[in-house]
């Protein structure tokens, strides 16, 4: 019963990832497409750039928030200090591991589980910062014809 409660548990914190991530890169792009919408033809070098600098924060502040809300989940679940459970969840997350924290056995699925979601959250983030940056060398493609 304890098992199928674990289980339960991860699967409702991953699908809680998904929907943040899902959410929070919905509210960029959004956000993205108007910043571009209002420079119809072409945006100059450096208003692009610091285009690119603000959408890279916000994904940076992004990983950071679901790095914390794993934190969150490790601290009530398995650690007494929110540094432990914080420096747990930053590592996991990252996919470096160290080793110097571990997780209770029962719990101990849930570091790799975090660290594919890492990736794979990570992997979400560069695509968008990739098509936005697409899309902005394509703009100054047209433009300068």
């Amino acid at each position: 019963m304890a098992l199928i409660r674990e289980i339960g548990i991860a699967v409702g914190i991953v699908i809680i990832t998904l929907w943040l991530q899902s959410a929070a890169l919905a509210a960029l792009i959004h956000w993205v497409r108007q910043a571009l919408a209002r420079d119809a033809h072409s945006l100059a070098p450096f208003r692009s750039a610091v285009l690119v600098v603000r959408l890279t924060a916000a994904v940076i502040v992004l990983h950071g928030g679901l790095i914390l809300f794993w934190a969150s989940c490790y601290r009530r679940l398995c650690f007494s200090s929110w540094e432990s459970a914080l420096y747990f969840s930053a590592s996991s997350y990252a996919t470096v591991g160290y080793g110097d924290v571990v997780l209770p056995s029962n719990w101990r699925m849930l570091g790799p589980l975090e660290s594919i979601i890492g990736v794979l959250m990570c992997g979400i983030s560069v695509s968008v910062l990739f098509a936005m940056v697409t899309r902005l060398v394509s703009r100054e493609g047209r433009s300068s014809h």
